[in-house]
């Protein structure tokens, strides 16, 4: 039996997390958990939840809803769609834990955002309101302005 070295196994697991991260991007409007993503990398749920963490900054879950809330809000500056419709189509199952979050990253609720898109996006290309309206990690969004 040969024994790996610890910069070859740091190697792989980098290689086994950037399949996660990835797969979060493919499929983050499938319904997603941690024991699903480990299992499909053959690591612990919570060794995949440190390292993901060491690796990217935050967690799968968090690393998740960050993508499925940029997808959202692409979908909501369209208009065509609902909040609830958009809730769903992204893959959230409870409109309130979407509503909660996209405020958390973006600073506003997603019907705020959807009427502000509407009247100030029209005049920028989209490759910069894609970059203009990145979502915030990690409660970083300013607060919202009452008026």
């Amino acid at each position: 039996m040969t024994s790996r070295s610890a910069p070859d196994q740091q190697l792989r697991d980098l290689a086994r997390l950037r399949r996660v991260r990835d797969r979060i991007d493919r499929e983050y409007a499938r319904p997603l958990d941690v024991e699903a993503l480990a299992r499909g990398v053959h690591m612990s749920a919570g060794h995949l939840s440190r390292q993901f963490r060491r690796a990217y900054g935050e967690s799968p879950y968090s690393y998740l809803m960050t993508r499925r809330i940029e997808r959202a809000m692409a979908l909501l500056r369209r208009g065509d769609l609902s909040v609830t419709e958009v809730c769903f189509a992204v893959g959230c199952s409870s409109l309130g834990t979407f509503s909660t979050r996209f405020a958390e990253l973006v600073g506003m609720p997603p019907s705020s955002y959807r009427a502000l898109a509407a009247q100030g996006s029209a005049q920028l290309p989209p490759c910069l309101t894609r970059q203009v309206t990145r979502p915030v990690r990690n409660r970083e969004a300013p607060a919202p302005l009452i008026t």
